[in-house]
């Protein structure tokens, strides 16, 4: 996957070890124009599907295929908005395709999109898969996670040592597709000034539900993407890898 000068970018995405369909899906687009690039910028999404293997793989693909086809297309002219345009119509994408066929009507898929514009740092989330930034050695999560295990922590329900095991630690309270549901959507007030590098990585629970966050840190930080991509999936899988798979990961060069 290329991409023009000052961004290495690298991207990998694994079945694991206990499933036999991969339902992760992800993209990167940058327009092929210098003119479009200055407004556009580059888009990278992942997208971890549920809803049964072939609701899930649907659900997923048609996320990162509507949202790269919405967000280009769109006039404008803040990046925020044009995020927050094609989350929407992905949304309603996948709800469409469901209902053509009772046998999706299931099927949904979490969302983390973000948009790197005249060095600033645009996102939108829904779901459990993550943004997170490496700065000078520092790593930090930058969505949050919706999810019922989130919620009872927020409120002081549990503590954070009883989430790991906890029966509902998947339970997700907002996806893209689900019906009759009112979408909770993460987008930060502000872009975030990116720095010289800075690594970005998105990904979904199948990577970072299966390490701690210093084995994340000390991947980034030590190895350029690619072969970071590389190594953290390997983690994953030898920590028993009962999810699919699926990163990219961004430096600032």
């Amino acid at each position: 996957m290329k991409s023009r000068p000052g961004v290495e970018l690298a991207s990998l995405t694994d079945v694991g070890c206990q499933r036999e369909n991969n339902e992760d899906s992800y993209g990167y687009w940058e327009p092929a124009n210098d003119a479009d690039f200055a407004t556009l910028g580059r888009l990278a999404i992942v997208a971890d599907g549920m809803g049964g293997h072939e609701g899930g793989q649907i659900a997923s693909r048609l996320a990162v295929e509507t949202f790269i086809k919405v967000y280009a297309a769109a006039n404008d002219p803040d990046p925020q908005k044009r995020l927050l345009t094609a989350l929407d119509q992905a949304h309603l994408s996948i709800q469409q395709r469901a209902k053509q066929n009772p046998r999706l009507n299931s099927m949904g898929t979490t969302c983390t999109a973000c948009a790197l514009v005249d060095g600033r740092l645009y996102f939108v989330h829904v779901g459990d898969s993550r943004l997170y930034l490496l700065r000078e050695g520092k790593l930090r999560i930058l969505s949050r996670d919706h999810t019922l295990i989130a919620r009872l922590l927020e409120k002081g329900l549990i503590r954070r040592d009883q989430a790991q095991d906890h029966p509902q630690k998947h339970v997700l309270t907002s996806a893209l597709g689900v019906p009759d549901e009112e979408m909770e959507i993460d987008a930060p007030p502000e872009p975030l000034p990116l720095h010289q590098g800075d690594v970005l990585m998105i990904c979904t629970d199948g990577l970072w539900g299966q390490m701690e966050a210093d084995e994340i840190e000390q991947a980034l930080a030590s190895q350029s993407p690619s072969a970071a991509c590389r190594s953290l999936v390997q983690l994953a899988k030898n920590h028993g890898g009962p999810d699919n798979i699926t990163l990219q990961v961004l430096r600032i060069d």
